[in-house]
């Protein structure tokens, strides 16, 4: 495998491990000036983030006037920044197709439960991030410009499987979502229900209150099949 190939794989990881970033637009206020902000997200079917914004945001005003944008994601746990992973996305803004807002914005609210309310105070929308050249840092040195189609993969689950997963999970498995918790994170769920909020080919994430957190699967699923076989490996460990 080329450096290229593994800066690759650790980029694709990385973003897969991350559900908020910083996310930077040409201001409208400011001409000139980038404007930054934390934002949560969530990925499409083929890995570009989607981002949920309110109309009077002025996320929303930059990005409308111009839709050159970048998103910067980096491992919030770790100890020293500077020499971990972090990967920068340069992208276009552009809002979701109205056929598309279904699928988004039922993986989106079980990512982020409390934004199904938003709606009520503002007027929301869905923003897909098409990436257009990624930036990723893997420590000193370790510097790389990749493609999109090295780095984002295609999701193998369609909206329906993935939604039946997450509910039979949530129906039936919860023990078994708190087991991965403690002995896989070493994470203790306390009197928090954990909830299973999307799956892709590397690995799945559960909701645990307002954190999204990562487990990754021992080798790439492509089925339910799979998918319940490597849970199934999991809950023995």
């Amino acid at each position: 495998m080329s450096r290229t190939e593994q800066a690759a794989r650790e980029a694709r990881a990385l973003l897969y491990q991350c559900y908020d970033g910083v996310l930077s637009t040409q201001s409208v206020a400011m001409p000139g000036y980038p404007f930054g902000s934390v934002v949560p997200f969530c990925l499409d079917r083929h890995s570009a983030p989607v981002i949920l914004i309110a109309d009077i945001a002025q996320h929303t005003k930059n990005v409308l006037a111009d839709p050159r944008v970048s998103l910067i994601v980096f491992d919030r746990s770790a100890d020293d920044l500077q020499a971990s992973g972090r990967l920068t996305l340069l992208a276009d803004a552009l809002p979701l197709a109205a056929g598309e807002t279904e699928d988004i914005a039922a993986r989106y609210y079980r990512y982020f439960p409390e934004a199904r309310d938003y709606h009520l105070t503002h007027g929301f929308a869905f923003f897909r991030l098409a990436v257009r050249r990624l930036r990723f840092i893997g420590g000193f040195g370790a510097i790389h410009w990749l493609d999109p189609e090295a780095v984002l993969d295609e999701n193998p689950f369609d909206a329906e499987t993935e939604a039946g997963m997450a509910a039979h999970m949530d129906a039936d498995h919860i023990p078994a979502m708190q087991h991965y918790l403690r002995s896989l994170l070493s994470i203790e769920p306390g009197e928090a229900t954990p909830r299973f909020a999307g799956c892709d080919a590397e690995g799945f994430h559960l909701g645990l209150g307002s954190q999204i957190l990562r487990i990754r699967f021992a080798s790439p699923v492509e089925s339910p099949g799979d998918v319940r076989r490597a849970l199934a490996a999991l809950a023995r460990r």
